[in-house]
């Protein structure tokens, strides 16, 4: 192995790095123990490092399987950049170029060789490899998009399956499974499949903190909601529809209304989606509108905007389209509007479908959407509950969370719904439930004798929609749960029975009518934006010269730090988090120039301090509500519980308390120790969004936290 004093050093060396994410050093430290991995870690989470940094660790080459030429080609592209070496084969090379870099590989020149699972399967490649392992030996194989592998997985691809061959053939090179989603059953598959032994299984968070989640209703006026959706937000954008006829049209009207925007779909040729992708990846073009089969293949960090203008078929597949936003772990969002017209549209095609376990399934798959576009719980909840991690919600990033409903205590009618199902004996679905209780008089019912039952009809009361609205609740908050065959039969679990026992209360959010408005951008300091775009503008010139898309150069988490600290010499700027020592070589004079003639045009001599200075207006009605009861000595969630709201609502009356120069003990709320740390990050970074922040401070600081302290430091910086 190659020798460095830590990891650390090695991330800040090679990708300029400071700390690693949530996972990545375990995973790295067994990869180095040449253990075999299956590594589940969502889009944007720093799987590649995973296997990238234990390469030019290790001695010889590690070979990585990837799907797609785009992606591979995107991987090598930005590894070269750190001037690591990395190169490609596949069907894009012609034959010089391929005997060129096979000579490169074996006279140890490369670390890293991407190729697709036919090229590296083929009868003439393997004994190529043989040839690789005699004389520069092969560290490992890494799987990328390891779910083709199973039938179960949302992209099988059986070229994957015969993979288990290069367990037989090199049984002591061990293997590394990336993938973005698994369930347990394909994780399983994903072992089998592949041969791992005794695989270190590492499962990272669902949970892309950065990304704001929101559901609008698609009516009249969405296209102009839309249209100000991409004007308000800077950055690249993606459009998903469900068909190429409505991408033509989205694309038509926006290049009237003078956005930069280009279609993607597969009636385009071959040649026309390339040029497309290659114009969006390099931001020659801002919008791209696509059908789904656009973005597997992208690894574009910086999008900033997704929005499904269609309902997307499954939650699996809006989960993997909406987080190819913020991939670079910036504050990104993700718009879906709804509309029952588009359920119409998906069920024709499922009914185009011959197999009935295939029709069951999707529509299944289908009313699983529609619950969560129609869901008032937090949206992580419901999206993290469907790959089977719990999140109690409070997520402060959604729409549903962020401008919570009323909340209202439904106790008696969750008892009278769970004991519906238990009377039905576990047998039915939601409709059939909800039917039993408004004393409906189906076919169903009377065959059943389930209007002898002495729930049916004690439900009158409530309409089919406060039922299902209810139901949803239920299955959202973990309260019951539903078979996953295709037939959604309500079961109860130990929760469902603590709500009958009455051991359990149930609040339901009731919604209201209510326009949503993005609040990042007033977060944003004015002045630091400026040079932003100034040192974007660099970027892109510099990253046109090398024929490479601006993310290569530096990604815009690493720009915005630079324009909030402007750096003076080179040895600031390399302590930047994303400044490798090859970039500080090939970038840094050019970016410090920038600088230096954005803060000589300003007149500027010491870094400015970003001043918040809004308006100091009086608390309202339930902000002195909150702050008495915080006067009484309550905590956040005894505050949150007598008043029947989320503590995130809490949080957001103190922190504006704070701001409006009342007397909030802060130290009550946050750790003296963590409130000077977080003082010394706001004092450099000035006052920017919460996530940059955190991702200064580490996982031991919360939001809620950042918050507070943020609130006190903009009231000092007012005076």
């Amino acid at each position: 192995m190659l020798q460095y004093p830590n990891l650390e050093q090695a991330l800040k060396y090679h990708f300029g790095y400071d700390r690693f994410r949530p996972g990545q050093r375990q995973i790295i430290e067994d990869a180095l123990q040449n253990r075999d991995l299956l590594i589940v870690m969502p889009t944007g989470g720093g799987k590649s490092l995973c296997f990238q940094l234990p390469a030019l660790i290790k001695k010889g080459l590690t070979v990585v399987v990837s799907p797609l030429i785009a992606l591979m080609q995107d991987q090598v592209e930005g590894l070269r950049n750190n001037n690591i070496n990395a190169t490609f084969l596949n069907s894009s090379l012609n034959p010089y170029k391929v005997r060129s870099r096979e000579e490169a590989i074996l006279s140890g020149k490369v670390r890293l060789l991407y190729v697709a699972p036919e090229r590296l399967l083929s009868e003439r490649f393997l004994p190529f490899l043989d040839l690789v392992k005699e004389k520069i030996g092969i560290a490992a194989f890494a799987i990328d998009e390891a779910h083709c592998v199973s039938e179960w997985g949302h992209d099988f691809r059986p070229e994957y399956r015969q993979m288990k061959s290069l367990r037989k053939r090199y049984p002591d090179v061990p293997t590394l499974a990336l993938t973005a989603t698994a369930t347990d059953r394909v994780r399983a598959d994903i072992i089998q499949q592949l041969g791992l032994k005794q695989p270190s299984i590492h499962i990272a968070s669902f949970n892309r903190q950065n990304l704001y989640y929101e559901v609008r209703s698609k009516t009249k006026s969405a296209y102009a909601e839309l249209l100000e959706l991409i004007r308000e937000n800077e950055g690249s954008a993606i459009i998903y529809c469900l068909t190429r006829k409505k991408v033509d049209e989205l694309t038509f009207k926006l290049q009237n209304d003078k956005i930069s925007a280009l279609s993607y779909h597969a009636g385009l040729s071959d040649e026309e989606r390339s040029s497309n992708q290659t114009r969006f990846i390099r931001d020659d073009v801002r919008v791209m509108v696509a059908t789904i089969a656009f973005g597997m293949g992208i690894n574009k960090p910086d999008v900033r905007l997704v929005i499904h203008f269609d309902l997307p078929r499954n939650l699996e597949s809006y989960y993997q389209e909406s987080g190819r936003a913020g991939r670079d772990s910036e504050p990104s969002r993700c718009t879906l509007f709804f509309s029952f017209s588009d359920i119409k549209t998906i069920e024709w095609s499922i009914d185009q479908k011959t197999d009935p376990q295939e029709q069951l399934i999707a529509k299944q798959q289908l009313r699983q959407v529609i619950d969560y576009a129609q869901g008032t719980v937090c949206r992580r909840t419901i999206q993290l509950g469907y790959f089977g991690e719990r999140f109690d919600g409070n997520c402060a990033n959604c729409d549903n969370c962020r401008y919570p409903k009323p909340m209202q205590d439904w106790t008696i009618e969750a008892m009278k719904f769970l004991s519906c199902v238990a009377r039905c004996k576990e047998r039915f679905g939601m409709l059939h439930i909800i039917d039993v209780l408004r004393g409906a008089k189906s076919q169903k019912i009377i065959q059943n004798e389930h209007d002898q039952l002495s729930t049916y009809g004690i439900g009158k009361d409530k309409s089919v929609d406060e039922w299902r609205m209810l139901a949803r609740s239920l299955l959202h908050q973990g309260l019951v749960e539903q078979t996953s065959d295709g037939y959604s039969v309500l079961k109860l679990n130990p929760l469902s029975w603590e709500v009958m026992r009455r051991q359990r209360t149930v609040s339901l959010a009731v919604p209201v009518a209510q326009k949503i408005t993005w609040e990042e951008g007033s977060e944003k300091a004015a002045e630091a934006e400026i040079l932003m775009q100034r040192l974007r503008s660099l970027r892109k010139q510099l990253a046109d010269e090398q024929s490479v898309p601006p993310y290569v150069v530096f990604q815009d988490s690493t720009l915005k730090v630079m324009a909030q600290v402007q750096p003076k010499t080179l040895t600031e700027f390399g302590k930047l988090s994303g400044v490798g020592s090859h970039k500080l070589s090939q970038y840094g004079d050019k970016f410090l120039t920038e600088i230096r003639a954005y803060r000589q045009e300003k007149g500027l001599i010491d870094p400015p301090q970003v001043k918040f200075t809004p308006s100091v207006s009086l608390p309202s009605d339930t902000e002195i509500v909150t702050f008495q009861l915080h006067k009484q000595g309550l905590s956040v969630n005894e505050i949150a519980k007598k008043r029947n709201i989320r503590p995130t609502t809490i949080i957001r009356h103190l922190t504006d308390l704070i701001e409006k120069n009342q007397p909030v003990d802060i130290n009550q709320l946050v750790p003296l120790e963590h409130q000077q740390k977080i003082w010394q990050v706001l004092e450099v970074l000035g006052d920017i969004s919460l996530t940059p922040i955190r991702e200064q401070l580490g996982e031991s600081y919360s939001f809620d936290e950042i918050r507070l302290v943020r609130g006190k430091w903009r009231r000092e910086n007012r005076k």
